[in-house]
């Protein structure tokens, strides 16, 4: 009976050790996010049209801290009946498009993800691409796409 409560012990000592090293490592990510005012320069959409659980795509470059980012939201579509429309935001309101506030907004960033506030005020997480060229009307997007892929 004492050597099970000892077993206990050391086991509940090894979570807790394990635990308060991986704390930082869990919670540190987000201190590398850099948080910035960012100019919405243009965006991009790629939409599925007639589509029944398709995706749709929305691209947004932003400039920041002297850099332009791009960043884009995948979003799952269901709009057979109305291209306009998503019907599955019913469902999941997740899956709601972000529509930008304005020409300025509040982002935070790192070397993967661009992070923006919807309008629920939740964020809204955007990944880093810069692997196509949609932005027909500002050289600044088309650029920074061009020097991500020489």
């Amino acid at each position: 009976m004492n050597s099970y409560s000892y077993i206990r012990s050391l086991i509940r000592t090894s979570v807790c050790v394990a635990a308060s090293l991986a704390a930082p490592a869990a919670f540190g990510a987000a201190a590398d996010r850099q948080q910035v005012q960012a100019q919405l320069l243009d965006h991009a959409e790629l939409l599925c049209a007639n589509c029944f659980f398709g995706t749709s795509d929305y691209y947004y470059c932003f400039a920041a801290d002297n850099k332009v980012l791009i960043g884009y939201q995948r979003t799952r579509v269901l709009n057979w009946r109305d291209q306009s429309k998503n019907y599955l935001t019913r469902v999941h309101r997740r899956w709601t498009v972000w529509a930008p506030p304005g020409q300025t907004v509040p982002i935070s960033y790192d070397d993967k993800y661009i992070w923006v506030t919807g309008a629920d005020g939740k964020p809204v997480k955007l990944t880093q691409s810069y692997s196509r060229d949609l932005f027909t009307d500002n050289d600044r997007c088309r650029e920074a796409v061009r020097a991500k892929n020489p």
